[in-house]
């Protein structure tokens, strides 16, 4: 596509917003950079632009700066970009020749329609990316163990060589880093259903779908639409292509049938033929000739049956881009937990204390819950994203012995809860309040487990405040033993 001069408009102004202006700057387009947030000055949006071109909004994974911009651009606020808060002129609207949105943006919104009905290009930040991008390409979804997978691929790739980038919904804008990308670089890329909405000719050379529960149904309204998103992740590849599917999950597991990429499965409750499998708490590989074993359960870092499928899927991607089976198991038995999911954070009195923030949705909080393997005092509750929490309540199977709430959902929680006989409940207003009570209930033996079943939204800006918060109340409580 011809850049040079070309209105593009983009849609919110957060880091993916942001790293699209300067992606779209560079290579010499028009920005028109509109945030229907009326609290937000123009002043503020340009701020943050400049220090993104001048490299202080991210750095890349190999260290390059995040920008190519100047103290210059930096000084005169980003004047290149024309922006608009609250409200975008129907003047600047009409010039729009192509529409990046943003992922918090939902794309069947009126006003996103009337752009697609005067036939102007919807796109994502990623879709953009994908556009200045080079080299190989692996991109990860799926409900639960985006932000794991991700990060363990990249550490796998970064110990094979260099370059590597990696990007998406784990923090790291795509557009911020896709025109340092070159023919021999590798990114590894965490894409979320939102995303996923807004691509149109993006095509990894590996894709992974590693489940598919329900989530984010305020957006996407049935199962059907969720899911469908989720499987668009491959549905440019073709057979020269490979995508990663969790043959436990109903949802992958038929998709297999129907993708145009090579179906390459893991499991982690029964041997496969070819794919990646745990069996005896050993994890194997069968890829022809006889199934080679790996490793074992217990020489990893990471706990928790969901981070052995996380694993299993890490080494699947990994191997299918040529990467040997030797560097993969070194890197994987040296690999630690990501920051706030099960991440474990101090043992005071007796009481170990775990920072599960990014449990958002109810299948990822189970996933917490039984990772833990002691009487659990839990902290839930947040933004009601119109989740069920039956299987959730369910899930404490008498380990759980006080449900400490806040939030939005506290009520619904409840109630939910009491339905299912389980009683010891206590509300809070305050995440200070909640860590407070847990210190209280939890004796010598117990955990505490911050996994809400919701997202933070309400209360935080997002789920990494909410659990740094945590871990500091927490912090807070051994100073003051």
């Amino acid at each position: 596509m011809e850049w040079e001069r070309k209105n593009v408009l983009i849609v919110g102004s957060g880091i993916s917003g942001i790293g699209a202006a300067g992606l779209l700057h560079r290579a010499g387009a028009h920005v028109i950079l509109f945030d229907g947030n009326e609290k937000l000055t123009e002043d503020e949006v340009r701020r943050k632009l400049a220090e993104s071109q001048n490299g202080q909004g991210a750095e890349s994974q190999n260290g390059q700066e995040a920008g190519s911009g100047n103290a210059r651009e930096e000084a005169d606020g980003a004047a290149w970009a024309e922006i608009y808060t609250g409200a975008l002129p129907g003047e600047a609207e009409g010039r729009a020749e192509l529409v990046i949105l943003s992922p918090g943006v939902a794309a069947d919104t009126e006003f996103v329609q009337a752009f697609r009905e005067r036939g102007i290009p919807i796109w994502g930040e990623i879709e953009l990316a994908y556009h200045f991008a080079k080299g190989r390409l692996i991109a990860i979804t799926g409900t639960n163990g985006k932000t794991t997978t991700t990060a363990l691929c990249g550490q796998i790739m970064k110990d094979h060589q260099d370059g590597v980038f990696v990007v998406g919904n784990i923090g790291n804008p795509y557009t911020l880093e896709a025109d340092k990308t070159n023919e021999e670089s590798v990114t590894v890329a965490e894409i979320s259903s939102f995303q996923l909405e807004t691509i149109h000719s993006f095509r990894p050379d590996v894709s992974a779908i590693l489940n598919i529960t329900p989530d984010h149904l305020n957006r996407h309204h049935t199962m059907e639409n969720y899911a469908a998103v989720k499987e668009s992740i491959a549905k440019n590849q073709d057979k020269s292509g490979r995508c990663i599917l969790n043959y436990e999950d109903a949802y992958t597991r038929a998709f297999g049938e129907r993708t145009s990429a090579e179906a390459f499965y893991f499991s982690s409750q029964r041997r496969l033929e070819k794919g990646i499998y745990l069996e005896n708490g050993d994890i194997w590989l069968a890829d022809g000739g006889a199934p080679i074993r790996l490793l074992g359960v217990r020489e990893m870092k990471l706990m928790g049956m969901h981070n052995v499928e996380n694993v299993m899927a890490a080494i699947a991607l990994t191997y299918s881009v040529g990467v040997p089976l030797p560097e993969i198991v070194h890197t994987v038995k040296n690999f630690k937990a990501v920051e706030h999911r099960i991440e474990y954070v101090a043992s005071i009195g007796g009481v170990d204390y775990y920072n599960d923030s990014k449990g958002t949705n109810p299948d990822a909080a189970i996933r917490g819950i039984r990772a833990m393997d002691r009487p659990t005092v839990l902290i839930g509750g947040g933004y009601d994203k119109g989740a069920s929490y039956d299987e959730w309540i369910e899930a404490f199977d008498g380990k759980v012995k006080c449900l400490v709430l806040l939030g939005q959902t506290k009520e619904k929680i409840a109630a939910c809860a009491r339905a299912h006989g389980f009683t010891d409940i206590v509300m809070t207003e305050s995440l200070e309040e909640a860590v407070s009570i847990c210190a209280e209930k939890a004796q010598d033996g117990d955990a505490v487990l911050l996994s809400p079943a919701c997202a933070s939204w309400g209360m935080f800006p997002n789920y990494e405040v909410r659990g740094k918060l945590f871990k500091e109340l927490v912090g807070k409580l051994e100073d003051s033993v």
